[in-house]
This record gives structure tokens, C-alpha cells and sequence, in this order.
């Protein structure tokens, strides 16, 4: 039986995801009742997948971790989505190998870019991959959150080395190979072809409070994160940057 594409209201909105999904919604209302067909990549469990599959669209998913990818089978099936969504194991560095050119209306791509060997051949392939006028989700490690966040924590030498560090990391036993300021990332997007539309900053506020607070008082956050998100210096400051762009018609 074919299934009817639902107005897309998404999971509940919290303090860590409440950015990304009121601007992943606000380009699936402005595509009224078409049915896309959307490219995650590195979208492990299906946190994205799945409730955009549930809205009647098509997701395929690239993740390194055959774990990740079983759960996401296991999760589509429970939510009754398991036709809607395709799970590729695969790398980001080896992207521009997993999917065809122009096919695609748009590629979510999270806390991928700072783990791979090279960033701009994966963003090359996410820009190849869009159909011209398709949309690219990206969201990547802020490097001024992680300076101060190890200095908060007392840990002065690693924030000092962080900081100077050309790639924002803090030597070989950092888990991250690198983090971005607003103009490296989208520098990055726009050398790949991709026009960047808006820039916001993810956690904001929600890893510096204390659990009592961000818990107790969840919904007052998650607003004061969507207000704070796109004002400098807050959006700067923030654990994650997300970028939004498009492929030029």
C-alpha cells in the first residue's frame, strides 16, 4: 500500500537538537508536499532518518558501523518506515564511491567532517551528490567551545594548545581531528560550489549548565537556545556550528 507523506512535525524539540530540526523544518515546509529524497551521511541509529522517513520522504543512510546501521534497521522497522530508508555501510572519506551525482534534494551531513581523513573530497562529494537547488545540513565541532570548555574544567594547557593548534585540536589523543570557526566551515562549503545561507551555533548554553538547571527547566532552554543561536558572539561560542547551504539552481 502506498503511503501517504505526513506534514512533518518531527520528535520533540531539546536543548541539543532544538536548532537543527526548526531549520531542517522550515526547508521541508518550503517544499510543501514533495517527497524527498534525502542522503545522511554518518546518521548511525537514524535520530534524523527515521523521523523524516516517517514524514513520507526517502532517506538512505551512510555510517561506518555496521552496529549503528543494525540499530537504524531494527528502529525503521519498529516505526513502520523500513521502505523508506536504505542503510549503506560505508566511510565519508570514500563518499564520492557510495552515491550517484545529482540525485539527491538533501544531504544531512553531522559531526562527520571533523573525524575524517581530508573534509573538502567529502564536501566536494555532498555538493556532487545535490540535485541544483538541494539543500546541505552540516554541522560540525566549534573550536572556541572547546578552549573553553577544557579551561573552565582546569585543564589550561590543553585549552592553550587547542587554541594554537591550526586545526583546533589538542594533539594526538584528541578524538577529533579538527574543529571550525564560522568562516573555516564555511569557506570550506563554498569552495566545494555550495552556497551557505545561514550559520548557527548548537549548545549554545546546554553543555555549560548545570544538569539541575538544563533538566528542570528544559523548555525555557531549548527557547533561549533557538534565540541565541544566530547572534554573535553566542552562535561562536557554541559546542557545534551549523551550516546551512544549497547547490545553485
Amino acid at each position: 500500500m502506498e503511503q501517504t507523506r505526513r506534514p512533518f512535525a518531527g520528535p520533540p524539540l531539546t536543548p541539543r537538537t532544538a536548532v537543527l530540526w526548526s531549520v531542517l523544518r522550515a526547508e521541508l515546509d518550503r517544499r510543501g508536499d514533495a517527497e524527498l529524497t534525502v542522503l545522511d551521511v554518518g546518521g548511525g541509529t537514524g535520530g534524523f532518518a527515521v523521523p523524516l522517513a516517517r514524514a513520507g520522504h526517502r532517506v538512505t543512510v551512510v555510517d561506518a558501523s555496521p552496529d549503528a546501521l543494525a540499530a537504524l534497521t531494527r528502529r525503521a522497522a519498529e516505526a513502520g518506515v523500513a521502505d523508506r530508508i536504505v542503510a549503506v555501510q560505508g566511510d565519508g572519506d570514500a563518499l564520492a564511491g557510495l552515491v550517484e551525482p545529482a540525485g539527491v534534494d538533501l544531504v544531512l551531513c553531522h559531526a562527520v567532517l571533523e573525524v575524517v581523513d581530508d573534509p573538502a573530497p567529502v564536501v566536494a562529494a555532498l555538493a556532487t551528490a545535490l540535485r541544483p537547488g538541494g539543500a546541505a545540513s552540516v554541522l560540525v565541532a566549534g573550536r572556541a567551545a572547546a578552549v573553553l570548555g577544557r579551561a573552565m574544567n582546569g585543564h589550561l594547557e590543553v585549552a592553550a594548545a587547542l587554541a594554537a593548534d591550526p586545526a583546533g585540536t589538542a594533539g594526538p589523543r584528541d578524538t577529533l581531528r579538527r574543529r571550525y570557526d564560522a568562516p573555516g566551515a564555511a569557506a570550506l562549503l563554498t569552495a566545494a560550489g555550495l552556497t551557505v545561507e545561514e550559520i548557527h551555533g548548537v549548545r549554545v548554553l546546554a553543555d555549560l549548565l548545570p544538569a539541575a538547571v538544563a533538566d528542570g527547566q528544559s523548555a525555557s532552554l531549548v527557547e533561549l537556545e533557538l534565540a541565541l543561536a544566530a547572534q554573535s558572539p553566542y552562535r561562536d561560542l557554541a559546542a557545534q556550528l551549523h551550516l546551512f547551504a544549497r547547490r545553485p539552481a
